[in-house]
């Protein structure tokens, strides 16, 4: 399982020194890695079909517990089958729909990393590794959908996805850390033996609050929804994939992963309840307002995504076995729709449903690929969405008696907008008369549009088979997320009852709503009057905020000016130092451990006062450099007379080259500024005062502090052993703290290049001035 994750990984950076082949004709065999994949994980469907999970761990950092921990169970093998089997065919599509694109190396680079991510996230058995990959989508998918970044909106709409989806991970992060501190354990398997442990725990709430936040912003639930709106500025075949049936699911999958972990709690199935059922309504409503196909597709994609948190919060094995058909049910007519639309945009120019009609003239094997696309989505009988709505509706009408009114109205009115949604999307741009101007419209390569025709037609297949699926698939993916044994027997026909009536009325209800509801701009407006109190004016405002306070933040605190940077770092040093030595108890000085002050240590102090009193006072910028040589020797010899003369031996080496450097540098710099400033005197002299006091402070807490000499004994024992030295300070440095000196000679031999080249900088008039 590791390689399978990597592969992407690997391809993505063997896509970097060898772009140009795949610029060309040959950008179509990078399709060969997701269909390989396929067939890998295919090939397991028997075993995990009779419930077996294959699990693999690699050593990875062993000393955190993280390690490569991988699991591949039947839910796991649910999206890897996804991730892999739509990933070749947008592969395909892809190959064709940019063809002749500039970056397209650089896409496919993108679409390989964001496909191994999601292979991470699936088959990840350790959660700090699932954090790990979890972020990696959402990086990936950050440069997929602003692959357009000449167009300032496609760059808005990832900053957006970024930021939204990256608010999510760091939440998902506390979570998981969290869940970890409670058990012990980073692995997913052992998190499962400890559900009582977790649930009787304090945390638990804060738990599951960080935890659906990860979620919810990933999956777009209201209010993180509207950032998934924003991101149809990416190309079609990223919408194709990353929106129904991959990166919007990684919060599903999140989910449905924890619910044996953490779910079958009222705190948990309520908020799932509640937010999904809210977010499945608000975008189904609003889906019929759009005139915008990827707009139609992309509050479509919002309204399943909530039905499929709602029946996870639902929790019964009827909304699980509904919630795991649905995945693929979704998956199959939302990927094929995007394609559709892709290839609309790409033949038309435009994707407004108020100028497009008749494209079934013109573009024969597409209409079919939407009608039956569009179909599914509404559940037509022998359609495998016919038995995902009957699922839903089965779970809706056994659960709780007081909510299954509710519930089912609730599943019924999304439904019935998700088939005008589908319509909309799939029928609407065929039928009718074809306008003038799309005549001449012809059909593209056979890669872009078989891919579509081939999953709508898979949509059927599977409608008219569903023990397949049902027994291969969806069986061990609901015994997982339920943990318990399930049998899951999908049926073309379940007999004439209420859930058929009501299957049969939601396709009716859907029919006439679709022939009385015209795709207008001036429906759209009316509902765009309700923005200002939309969660994305919100964000917006919010961002604004952040903005500003960001460019004051920079102004102030980084303003260009080194004397500024150092005197917030020497208060803030003040601050951290002062509050320590305020709680760390009152400071007293037992004088018979002092020593007495020596003739000689008098004048060197006073020599030292002196030097200082002249670097101060003086105007002349070299009188200023001798007299802080002066300090410095005069410290020198402090460290001389206390017994440290390798100290004393450094600090005379460095103050006498930095005289020398000064001098040769300073030459040729003007005088002093006059400075006038009597407030910044005075600041600068309490700031300065105020951190020698705290020092002298620091100084005298130390002697309080009892000796202990452990850490001297063992550099004592085995400096010449281990390090063959007998200076044991020689050998801290160069030994036992070898790699902090060698960052430190790195950093002074930066300094040095950039002194040298200041030195060498030469400006002309106009660029002094």
């Amino acid at each position: 399982m590791l390689i399978t994750v990597l592969s992407g990984f690997i391809t993505s950076g063997l896509i970097v020194p060898f772009g140009k082949f795949f610029r060309s004709k040959w950008s179509a065999v990078l399709a060969i890695l997701p269909i390989l994949l396929f067939c890998f994980f295919a090939l397991n469907i028997p075993a995990i079909s009779k419930g077996q999970v294959f699990y693999e761990h690699v050593k990875w950092v062993p000393s955190l517990m993280i390690n490569f921990d991988f699991r591949l169970d039947g839910l796991s093998l649910l999206f890897s089958l996804l991730i892999t089997g739509i990933g070749s065919l947008i592969f395909i599509y892809a190959s064709a729909y940019l063809k002749g694109h500039k970056y397209l190396d650089r896409f496919f680079g993108y679409l390989c990393l964001f496909m191994s991510a999601m292979l991470g996230v699936v088959l990840s058995d350790n959660i700090l590794l699932l954090f790990i990959f979890w972020e990696l989508t959402s990086i990936s998918s950050f440069f997929l959908i602003g692959f357009n970044n000449d167009n300032a909106d496609s760059r808005k709409s990832a900053l957006t996805a970024l930021s939204v989806t990256g608010l999510g991970g760091f939440f998902l992060l506390a979570g998981l850390v969290l869940l970890s501190q409670i058990t012990g354990t980073y692995s997913i398997q052992e998190l499962m033996g400890a559900t009582d442990l977790i649930k009787k725990h304090e945390l638990y709430p804060l738990v599951i609050g960080c935890l659906f936040i990860g979620a919810f912003t990933k999956s777009a639930q209201f209010p993180f929804h509207f950032w998934l709106p924003a991101a149809m500025k990416a190309p079609t075949p990223v919408s194709a994939y990353l929106h129904s049936a991959t990166m919007v699911k990684a919060g599903i999958f999140l989910l449905a992963r924890f619910t044996p972990i953490l779910g079958d709690s009222p705190l948990w199935n309520n908020t799932l309840m509640i937010v999904g059922g809210f977010t499945m309504v608000y975008a189904a409503i609003h889906s019929l307002f759009r005139t915008d196909l990827k707009g139609i597709l992309a509050y479509s994609t919002i309204a399943a995504l909530g039905m499929l948190t709602f029946l996870i919060g639902l929790g019964t094995k009827e909304a699980l076995i509904a919630a795991s058909t649905f995945i693929v049910v979704h998956a199959l007519y939302k990927a094929a729709l995007f394609l559709i639309t892709g290839i609309i945009d790409h033949e038309t120019g435009t994707r407004d449903l108020t100028k497009l009609a008749g494209l079934r003239k013109v573009l024969l094997p597409l209409f079919i690929a939407g009608l039956l696309a569009a179909l599914s989505s509404a559940g037509l009988p022998l359609s495998i969405g016919f038995i995902g709505k009957d699922l839903i509706y089965e779970a809706t009408i056994h659960a709780e008696k007081h909510l299954a009114l509710y519930l089912t109205i609730v599943a019924v009115a999304t439904n019935i907008c998700l088939v005008v949604a589908g319509f909309l999307a799939g029928i609407k741009p065929f039928t009718g008369k074809l306008p003038q101007e799309y005549e001449k419209v012809h059909l593209p390569y056979k890669s872009m549009w078989i891919p579509p025709l081939f999953l709508a037609i898979l949509g059927f297949i599977l409608g008219i088979c569903p023990g397949i699926i049902g027994t291969y698939i969806i069986n061990p993916t609901v015994n997982i997320i339920s943990n318990q044994s399930v049998n899951v027997d999908l049926k073309i026909w379940h007999g004439f009852n209420l859930v058929l009536i009501l299957s049969l009325a939601t396709l009716a209800g859907g029919s006439i709503i679709y022939f009385l509801n015209k795709p207008d701009n001036k429906k759209l407006a009316s509902v765009e009057r309700f923005n200002n109190i939309a969660p994305l004016t919100y964000y917006s405002r919010l961002s604004a905020k952040i903005i500003d306070f960001s460019t004051w933040y920079t102004n102030t605190m980084h303003n260009g000016f080194l004397r500024s940077y150092i005197l917030k770092i020497i208060i803030f040093a003040e601050a951290i130092l002062a509050y320590e030595l305020f709680i760390g108890g009152p400071i007293y000085i037992d004088y018979s451990k002092l020593s007495s002050i020596s003739i000689y240590e008098g004048a060197n102090v006073g020599i030292l006062i002196a030097a200082l009193y002249l670097t101060i006072s003086t105007h002349s910028r070299l009188t200023a450099v001798v007299g802080t040589s002066v300090i410095g020797y005069a410290i020198c010899l402090m460290f001389v007379f206390y017994s440290a003369p390798d100290l004393a031996m450094t600090q005379f080496t460095i103050d006498t080259l930095t005289v020398v450097l000064f001098v040769f540098v300073l030459f040729n710099l003007p005088s002093f500024l006059s400075f006038k400033n009597n407030k910044a005197k005075t600041r600068d002299a309490i700031v300065a005062i105020s951190f020698g006091t705290i020092l002298s402070l620091i100084a005298i807490k130390v002697l309080q502090v009892p000796t202990t000499i452990e850490v001297s004994d063992f550099y004592a024992k085995y400096a010449y052993i281990l390090a063959k030295g007998k200076n044991v300070v020689n050998v801290i440095l160069v030994d036992f703290r070898g790699l902090d000196t060698m960052f430190e000679i790195v950093v002074l031999s930066i300094a040095a290049l950039g002194v040298y080249s200041l030195i060498k900088l030469r400006l002309k008039s106009s660029e002094k001035e």
